[in-house]
């Protein structure tokens, strides 16, 4: 039976097959942090799971508040399938990079005490890049109505370019935010060996900002005069 389309173009309400998949997804990631790490008492562990837990599952809350039907977008199969086939491959890589091989890494550094003990207040200042960078990647997710898993135009269901909110300050706003969030990780959980996954996690972003920003101006009406006022990708005045 076809889903029930709503007025602009996404299916109506995410189901709740929907929010189990994410709640597996952002439970194990502090699951694996924690295992990883063999220490209950590791409080920077248990900071940064609350930061991704409200970051991942409340964030996805209040966008499909504000944009009924996103979570299910997000997860249909059929924008898989029209997705660009060079992101069939980069989605899911980047997805991963960005969460589990970090949390393995940082976990195991300090379950091995591979990495000196960081300063108190780079800790703290790791975390609120953490925070900045999820918020920013939140707000948007919550702006844009066509925050799409996948590099994908959908035209015909009304797909637009977002030119509001954070999306003033940097075209890729939910990548950045990311971005952001990983050195942060780096200096929160006390784990210079976390830069090796980082550095994977950088080069698969910045790889795949760049295909679908180019994807955006040849395929999206409006795209290419958006990148004109707004220069800059990832980081203002750098890239």
């Amino acid at each position: 039976m076809p889903e029930e389309r709503g007025s602009e173009g996404g299916t109506q309400a995410a189901l709740p097959r929907h929010w189990i998949r994410l709640a597996a997804v952002y439970f194990l990631i502090p699951a694996i942090l924690l295992l990883c790490g063999g220490e209950p008492g590791w409080w920077q562990a248990w900071l940064y799971s609350v930061l991704v837990i409200v970051a991942g599952l409340g964030g996805r809350i209040w966008a499909e508040r504000r944009h009924p039907g996103l979570m299910a977008e997000r997860q249909d199969a059929g924008n898989f399938r029209k997705a660009k086939a060079w992101d069939k491959v980069l989605a899911p890589l980047m997805a991963v990079s960005i969460g589990y091989p970090l949390v393995i890494a940082a976990g195991l550094d300090h379950r091995f005490q591979g990495s000196p003990d960081f300063p108190l207040w780079l800790n703290l200042a790791g975390f609120l890049l953490i925070a900045f960078g999820y918020a920013f990647a939140v707000w948007a997710l919550a702006e844009n109505r066509f925050f799409f898993s996948v590099v994908v135009v959908r035209t015909d269901r009304g797909h637009v370019v977002c030119d509001t909110g954070p999306y003033r300050y940097v075209r890729h706003p939910g990548y950045a935010g990311n971005i952001y969030a990983l050195f942060g990780i780096v200096l929160a959980l006390d784990s210079l060996w976390t830069l090796i996954p980082v550095a994977v996690a950088l080069v698969v972003s910045v790889i795949r900002t760049e295909l679908e920003d180019r994807t955006l101006q040849e395929e999206l009406p409006g795209y290419r005069d958006y990148a004109g006022r707004v220069r800059y990708r990832l980081v203002p005045g750098i890239y």
